[in-house]
Formats: C-alpha cells, sequence, structure tokens
C-alpha cells in the first residue's frame, strides 16, 4: 500500500502523506475494521463518499481512512463540527488534505493545519488576491515564482485550517515570514480581532506537489 511518506515533526506532532494509486474497491477492501466495528465508515462519511462525483475524490477520501489507519485510529474516531473542521474524539487535533493524487494528515497533541498543492501557473493569476504579488517578480523565473507563491498559498491554508475563524483573510490576516526556495521552515503571523499570533512553518516538495504545515 503506497503511504508515501511519514514525518515526526516531534514526539506530539507527527504527518501522514498517501500517493493514490490504487482503485476505490481496493481501497475500501483492505481497509482493517476497528474492533467491534462492522462497517469501515460511519454513516455520516458513508453518505459524503456517495455524495462525490468524482472517482479521484472518492478514492483520496478513502486514502485518508488508510492514513488515519496508519495513526491508529478508524473512521469512527473522526468528527466533524459545523465549520467542517475534522476532529478525534480523543482530543487530539488533526488537519487533513487532499490534491490530486496525494493526501495527508497531520495529528497532534496541539493545534495544527497542513495542505497539499499541485504547482500550477494557475497560482500566477490568484496570487493577487492573498499575498503582495510585487514580492515575487525579484525572483527571476516563472517557475521559481509558482514555487514560492505555492508555498504561501500553502502556509496561509495551513493556518486558516488551524486558526478556524470566520473572517479570517489570508491578504488582510496572514503573514508569511520571506524565506529562501530551498528552506524547509519559515515563521508565520496571524494579526485578527487584535490579537497576534505566530506559528512555524514547514516546507517540502515532492513530484510536482507542495506541502506545507504549521503549528
Amino acid at each position: 500500500m503506497p503511504l508515501y511518506k511519514t514525518i515526526t515533526v516531534s514526539p506530539t506532532t507527527k504527518v501522514y502523506i498517501w500517493k493514490i494509486e490504487e482503485s476505490l474497491e481496493t481501497l475500501k477492501s483492505t481497509l482493517p475494521l476497528g474492533e467491534g466495528q462492522t462497517h469501515i465508515l460511519t454513516p455520516h462519511c458513508q453518505k459524503r463518499l456517495d455524495s462525490m462525483k468524482s472517482d479521484l475524490h472518492q478514492r483520496g477520501f478513502m486514502s485518508i481512512r488508510h492514513l488515519l489507519a496508519e495513526a491508529g485510529y478508524t473512521d469512527f474516531d473522526l468528527y466533524y463540527s459545523p465549520s467542517g473542521k475534522p476532529h478525534l474524539h480523543d482530543g487530539k487535533h488533526i488537519s487533513i488534505t487532499h490534491s490530486y493524487t496525494f493526501t495527508a494528515i497531520i495529528i497532534s497533541d496541539n493545534p495544527v493545519g497542513i495542505d497539499i498543492e499541485k504547482q500550477r501557473d494557475k497560482i500566477l493569476r490568484i496570487a493577487h488576491k492573498f499575498t503582495p504579488i510585487e514580492e515575487y517578480y525579484t525572483l527571476t523565473s516563472s517557475e521559481a515564482r509558482i514555487r514560492k507563491l505555492t508555498y504561501v498559498w500553502g502556509a496561509k491554508e495551513s493556518l486558516y485550517k488551524l486558526y478556524n475563524q470566520e473572517g479570517l483573510s489570508f491578504l488582510k490576516h496572514i503573514d508569511v515570514q520571506d524565506f529562501e526556495l530551498d528552506a524547509s521552515q519559515t515563521t508565520a503571523r496571524v494579526v485578527y480581532n487584535g490579537a497576534s499570533s505566530t506559528y512555524a512553518i514547514y516546507l517540502m516538495e515532492f513530484e510536482g506537489f507542495t506541502c506545507v504545515y504549521g503549528l
């Protein structure tokens, strides 16, 4: 089974990444049941799966359940708040992401957020919506701008998930400290409703994808 990567960030924080290569039926048939369970999904999640029209989205949804199993959980350990934020019944914090053929989760004792993005030139067209784009024209190539802007978007998306506050703006409220393209870490600050918080941001790339997680 293609567990792509496991990262131990700290004794209390771990990242699990999956590369989606299996069919939906394989992902269903190989998912282990928890003790006393007769179904692999809760009724809520089964309904969500059934409503998905894209095969890749369905496979991504099921691959996340395999990542949960890698971390020692089942779908029945997971629940969602009204805003759609995932939670674990044991009180640990979880964040989930899916982009094309990769999915990932991060689990921690502390609030966390994670995002995976495919590197695409579309990011150049929407950059002004989430960051002052002028800062990135010092980079000598469009490829470098795409890579860096995807990092910045991922950092802001991961903190948006972590912070989980309606009205939080990528452009106005989240600032990512500048970093070199070969950096593996930076920091970011959220200033919102009179409060200021600083977070560690971890950066990585693989197979044309960018993965960012914050805590």
